[in-house]
């Protein structure tokens, strides 16, 4: 498959990988697999390649996560008699779970438990303190590049996964880590789309293939707190705790919100609407609309000016995530995001004049989800105060 000439941003790969999903009759349940970490044709075959890997072989504990396309892989680590770990749906509950099959299961209960169901009825929390040891890390992936690139969905959970397993010593440097995905999603991937805080792989298994990367690039050495905003540390409590323990450790565990400066940092070079940079905020919280260093104060309250951007023209199929984890691409995060998508538009609230100038300058024509967006100044600028944004035109 080959990638838009000029290309590409992060959301460009990941807008073709899934486009070309469906429309090759490749996607399997869950569809659509816009915005997910995509299930294919070929999984369950791909997957059987972890048990040719000498890293498979020998590993005694495997973290493997929770999306479709691994099912089969989960399955596999259980037959293996293996401990696998999975992790907490967007982690809100702890880092892991571990699988446990009632005594005496047979294949096919193997195979529920390998399931999402499954995870849930079959599992129990490994606390901070249960001294895990993981031998090989199994993600997913949207993307990935024979060099060991990787690109997942936009949220992040993969590399704040690891990250935090780094944190609590269950990984060391040296740990295996794989994908499994679909031929087609093997691209060339510039090295300059990558931040210090994305994870590469070691092996990529496709149905037909098995890729070792031989990826010299350091792998993170854990959470980088700069980018980790007040609002992700309140949704997941394991967060907290690794920061006090970090804290007390002597480390520098200042989180994004309370480096002011680096809000108004200008690190992305826009050229051509097409953006060559990486996340400013890889673990915002999904969900919510407020995106950013203060989206826990929606109302900007304090602030004496805000200047607002008018996004128009978003597709009826977009998702707020969607949204949010362009901007995060484009590094331009609002402080506070209104979103109207059944008006097919959104407003962006910036305390900083030159940060809102490069959202204009960077939204203005993206394409996104095969709309050429429209970006504007809102007429009605929102103060200290005032209400709402009147709508623009």
């Amino acid at each position: 498959m080959a990638l838009p000439s000029g290309a590409c941003s992060k959301w460009d790969i990941r807008e073709k990988v899934w486009e070309h999903l469906e429309a090759s009759g490749l996607a399997e349940f869950p569809r659509p697999v816009r915005g997910r970490i995509p299930n294919f044709k070929g999984s369950s075959h791909a997957a059987t390649r972890l048990l040719g890997l000498q890293a498979f072989q020998a590993a005694r504990t495997v973290k493997i996560n929770p999306d479709a396309p691994q099912r089969n892989a989960r399955f596999l680590t259980l037959e293996a008699r293996k401990t696998l770990l999975v992790p907490t749906p967007r982690l809100r509950t702890g880092l892991f779970n571990r699988i446990v099959p009632p005594p005496g299961a047979t294949k096919e209960m193997l195979r529920r438990c390998a399931t999402s169901q499954g995870v849930r009825d079959f599992s129990v929390p490994v606390g901070l303190d249960g001294k895990a040891q993981v031998d090989l890390v199994v993600v997913g992936s949207v993307a990935v590049s024979e060099k060991g690139w990787r690109i997942g969905k936009g949220e992040g959970y993969a590399d704040m996964e690891y990250a935090m397993m780094v944190s609590m010593g269950a990984v060391q440097e040296d740990t295996p880590v794989v994908t499994i995905v679909h031929d087609c999603q093997v691209l060339d991937i510039a090295e300059e789309l990558l931040d210090d805080h994305d994870l590469t792989v070691d092996f990529i298994l496709t149905p037909t293939r098995t890729i070792q990367t031989h990826c010299k690039r350091p792998k993170p050495q854990g959470i980088m707190w700069h980018k980790v905003s007040s609002e992700m540390l309140g949704k997941i409590p394991i967060l907290k705790t690794l920061r006090s323990r970090e804290k007390q450790a002597g480390k520098d565990v200042t989180l994004q919100d309370e480096h002011p400066a680096l809000a108004n940092t200008n690190r992305a070079t826009i050229s051509n609407k097409k953006v060559m940079a990486a996340n400013t905020q890889p673990w915002a919280a999904p969900g919510s609309a407020p995106v950013g260093s203060d989206a826990v104060n929606p109302k900007l309250e304090g602030s004496a000016t805000i200047t607002t951007v008018y996004v128009g023209n978003l597709p009826g199929s977009l998702r707020v995530s969607e949204l949010k984890s362009a901007l995060r691409e484009l590094q331009v995060i609002p402080a506070h995001l209104s979103w109207q998508g059944a008006q097919h538009r959104a407003f962006l609230d910036y305390r900083d004049p030159g940060a809102a100038h490069r959202a204009l300058a960077s939204l203005q024509g993206l394409s996104l989800g095969g709309n050429a967006l429209r970006a504007e100044l809102a007429k009605n600028q929102r103060s200290k105060g005032q209400g709402e944004i009147n709508s623009h035109k």
